[in-house]
């Protein structure tokens, strides 16, 4: 099976376990599809191109035609590519469901592009405090200085200044799942992941979960759930 899969966000709600309230987002898994499989001996390595959403022909490059025709598949809009833990029991354009591949309690990480927010302030962008709002001052939300005069006589790369926010790909370690509805293709995973509703997420495998920190996470899980 494929370490990971695409889905959609659908917003955040609450669960309670145990009499303890938890803040959830709400994943919708779409139907995922097998587009290509990957081998060390052709590749290099083990992969599987997975892909989702409906795509119009007519609106779908050539090249990408024939592969979605060789899999026996109509268009698809989304496409990324995943490692695989077992490639043999893997086919071109088979579906992979949910439960196939995560289970209740697993880490993971989610991938996916932040709001946009337009050009925005250094206040806002970077959550400068600001100067001080007494009377007399001068400034308020300017950015105050940016370089010396003299030495080095120029504004460094990377300052943090206004500019544009968002928008950018931002991937969350070791989210933690709380619950997967088959029937209805969800999944439920504990806190905030970035993205607007109905936007596009990549989750994977945690690469965090063999770690430390990864490890006591999961024993904390564990735990939660065996006092069920």
């Amino acid at each position: 099976m494929p370490k990971g899969i695409l889905g959609k966000k659908v917003g955040m709600t609450r669960v309670f376990i145990n009499d303890r309230e938890i803040p959830v987002t709400v994943i919708q898994i779409e139907p995922n599809y097998v587009v290509r499989l990957k081998t060390k001996e052709k590749d290099g390595y083990n992969a599987v191109v997975l892909g989702m959403g409906k795509r119009k022909k007519k609106r779908t490059p050539k090249p990408l035609l024939a592969i979605f025709e060789k899999a026996g598949l109509e268009p698809l809009k989304y496409l990324k590519e995943f490692d695989t833990k077992e490639e043999e029991q893997l086919q071109v354009g088979q579906e992979i469901k949910v439960e196939e591949v995560f289970q209740k309690g697993d880490l993971i990480d989610i991938t996916g592009k932040t709001k946009g927010r337009g050009f925005a302030s250094a206040m806002r962008r970077w959550d400068f405090s600001g100067f001080p709002k007494s009377h007399g001052a001068r400034y308020h939300r300017a950015v105050g200085s940016i370089g010396a005069c003299a030495d080095p006589g120029r504004v460094w790369k990377t300052k943090r200044m206004a500019g544009h926010y968002g928008n950018e790909t931002v991937t969350v370690l070791g989210m933690e799942i709380v619950d997967i509805i088959p029937e209805k293709n969800l999944i439920l995973v504990k806190g905030s992941v970035p993205g607007a509703p109905k936007s596009v997420l990549e989750l994977r495998d945690s690469v965090i979960k063999n770690r430390r920190k990864g490890k006591r996470k999961l024993e904390r899980i564990k735990q939660l759930y065996a006092s069920q």
